[in-house]
């Protein structure tokens, strides 16, 4: 099931046009992968979770740890695979944000379900699941085997324009959205929803699409800056 979970006008008014807009959209709104007949998928879900700061609506980002097997250093949101003990995407995205970041899910509500998402890499078939951080608690890497940082992300600066580009990579035909803030580089899987969140919500402002980089150059020079 897709779409809001709870009454539009039971958030936030910067939340609801997100809230509204859930149960409209389709996978082809988020991405262009749909799994090939007869693969393999394997049940996975995120949280985005929204709270607001001195810098008005902000999102719960994380940063991979650089040692793990997949997906090493990249930002993300909190999420996982599903495991048997959970009832459903919105259970599995909220047992494993509390497990990476220690976030108390008595003070989630979650606010709507976004359509499932197919990532050919991991092969994970990803439900990204909407919270308000009604009552906002101390995060913090939980596992530095696993998580390297946590941070509050203001969607201004997600919108800046300063801080927004396109990456490619040579030989593949690959090209996404890309985003620079807080220290972080954030592209991939994240970024492209990210991205469209920014324009669901109402947040987007211009910004230079003609600004396209090439990612392996883009990830050398952010793991420079940040030393």
């Amino acid at each position: 099931m897709t779409g809001p979970l709870v009454q539009p006008d039971s958030v936030p008014e910067w939340l609801r046009p997100l809230v509204e807009t859930s149960g409209k959209v389709d996978t082809a709104t988020f991405t262009r992968f749909t799994p090939p007949e007869g693969t393999y998928t394997r049940p996975a879900a995120v949280l985005i979770l929204f709270g607001e700061g001195a810098s008005g609506p902000d999102v719960l980002l994380l940063r991979r740890a650089d040692t793990l097997g997949s997906h090493a250093g990249q930002v993300a949101f909190p999420g996982g695979g599903a495991e048997e003990v959970d009832e459903g995407p919105v259970s599995t995205a909220l047992r494993e944000a509390e497990e990476e970041t220690g976030v108390d899910p008595a003070g989630v509500r979650p606010v709507a379900v976004l359509p499932e998402l197919w990532v050919p890499v991991s092969r994970f078939a990803v439900t990204p699941v909407l919270a308000h951080w009604h009552e906002p608690s101390p995060v913090h890497a939980v596992d530095p085997g696993e998580t390297a940082a946590v941070a509050r992300v203001a969607m201004s600066d997600l919108a800046d324009p300063a801080n927004r580009f396109s990456i490619t990579r040579q030989g593949t035909g690959y090209r996404g959205p890309a985003f620079t803030v807080d220290g972080l580089f954030v592209w991939g899987f994240t970024a492209g929803l990210l991205s469209v969140l920014l324009s669901l919500g109402g947040w987007e402002r211009e910004w230079d699409r003609g600004d396209v980089r090439d990612l392996d150059v883009a990830l050398r020079d952010h793991e420079w800056e940040t030393r």
